[in-house]
């Protein structure tokens, strides 16, 4: 049997995505939120993670803008992302994840299944629209520190929060939220946060 993890925000959702992968026969699915997502991946040791980058929480859960760690699971254990062509900064944070897999959510629910076995088998799977996106896509305009800064103001923190959380003075957290503004061509922080989001990128 194969043991695969599906990360979403969404309860529905992952339950669907559980629910079609138990009834090809072969997989161990386990589904689970944000919240409960490392603990589960120690447990469970999945073969396969599915996730949805375009989540809220996706990022953060996978150790990403911040950073380049995994701390979902054992770093053998391929990633397999869930993505539209239309969000290529999500593509963009599956590729600092290293993903292995990558299936648009606009395709077929076979293709989800096929991408999880070839991804079991030590195989690589990314869906040509996904492929065509990535390629024609720009890169992000920010750095990692940026985002990890835009990610938390996202959430909803406060500069004290976010200055808190990432170890840093609340003037270089201003400096960090100024330059993305700058960068994303915003008016202000929230502006910034609704253009970053349309992009993928957080």
């Amino acid at each position: 049997m194969t043991k695969v993890l599906v990360l979403h925000s969404v309860s529905l959702v992952r339950s669907a995505l559980g629910a079609l992968l138990r009834s090809e026969g072969g997989f161990d699915v386990t589904c689970a939120g944000w919240r409960s997502a490392a603990r589960e991946a120690e447990s469970l040791r999945p073969d396969v993670t599915v996730v949805d980058l375009d989540c809220p929480g996706a990022s953060a859960t996978l150790g990403l803008p911040g950073g380049t760690a995994r701390p979902l699971a054992d770093p053998a254990a391929p990633l397999l992302v869930l993505a539209t062509s239309g969000a290529p900064g999500a593509l963009h944070r599956g590729v600092r994840a290293e993903a292995r897999g990558y299936v648009d959510k606009d395709g077929s629910p076979g293709r989800l299944v096929r991408a999880v076995r070839k991804l079991a088998a030590g195989e690589r799977f990314v869906d040509p629209s996904l492929a065509s996106a990535l390629l024609e896509s720009e890169p992000i305009p920010l750095s990692p520190r940026e985002l990890s800064v835009l990610a938390r103001a996202a959430e909803g923190d406060s500069i004290a929060e976010i200055a808190h959380a990432l170890h840093l003075a609340s003037g270089t957290v201003r400096n960090y939220m100024a330059a993305v503004t700058r960068k994303t061509g915003a008016r202000n922080r929230i502006d910034a946060i609704r253009i970053s989001r349309r992009a993928g990128w957080v």
